[in-house]
């Protein structure tokens, strides 16, 4: 089992355009169960990356953190944690949907990008029932909250959410972090190839696959699932830095 002290506070960051809520359900369940210190990010829509940023910055100053992040969440989270490493016990990063800082094919941002200019040319409703028409239940469910509670600044999250950079190759490469991967095989929108491709470059990674309709039936198997690949990942960590620490020169 991941032996994180009684301190540690996991960090859980939404996804584009979603909210604290689903955040919440995703990975609140694992957490309560391991008995840590929990908080979901509402991200501001009008600074959704410093909003995220700043919410583990302040948990960091109340001692160590697991960030847990869905599809831009993942990568707010990692690129934290780099930054971060003494301040990081681990970071869960579920549905990437990208590698590197050139975007334009990526299909979350394309997405993101095109909602953006729909929700301005239309308005909320007409776009949320569009949404909702060619979305599973328990994601239009989940997007009309998230959207009306950001609306009117929604497109501008969304704005902003796709023209982030994504970690580089080089960059997961070098981030020593702890991290647990959780990839969807059947989402176009986050190809199992990213979750596949992070878990091979990062270091100290461990990927767990799930499938849509599992996500869709309980959100919470994001967190059991990324605690679950955590808990095979630190001991080789923590294994691997003492040896390092031992060898001599």
């Amino acid at each position: 089992m991941l032996r994180t002290p009684p301190q540690v506070t996991v960090v859980a960051l939404p996804g584009t355009g979603s909210d604290a809520d689903f955040a919440a359900r995703a990975f609140g369940p694992a957490a309560h169960a391991r008995g840590l210190a929990f908080h979901a990010v509402e991200p501001d829509p009008q600074a959704v990356i410093r909003s995220c940023t700043a919410a583990l910055d302040a948990a960091a100053a109340r001692g160590p953190v697991l960030a847990a992040g869905i599809s831009l969440g993942a990568a707010i989270a990692l690129d934290w944690a780099a930054e971060h490493r003494t301040a990081v016990v681990g970071v869960i990063t579920a549905l990437p949907a990208w590698t590197g800082p050139e975007t334009a094919a990526c299909p979350a941002a394309s997405s993101a990008a095109v909602t953006a200019e729909q929700l301005r040319a239309d308005g909320l409703e007409a776009v949320i029932a569009r949404m909702r028409a060619s979305s599973p239940r328990w994601l239009a469910d989940a997007l009309t909250q998230s959207w009306r509670g950001q609306w009117p600044h929604l497109p501008a999250a969304l704005d902003e959410a796709a023209g982030y950079a994504w970690p580089s190759l080089e960059a997961l490469a070098a981030n020593d972090v702890p991290v647990a991967v959780v990839g969807a095989g059947d989402d176009p929108i986050h190809p199992i190839a990213v979750a596949e491709q992070w878990a091979s470059t990062l270091p100290s990674a461990r990927l767990h696959r799930v499938t849509l309709a599992e996500l869709g039936a309980n959100p919470a198997i994001l967190g059991h699932a990324g605690f679950a690949a955590l808990d095979t990942v630190v001991p080789e960590f923590i294994a691997t830095t003492r040896q390092g620490r031992h060898t001599p020169d």
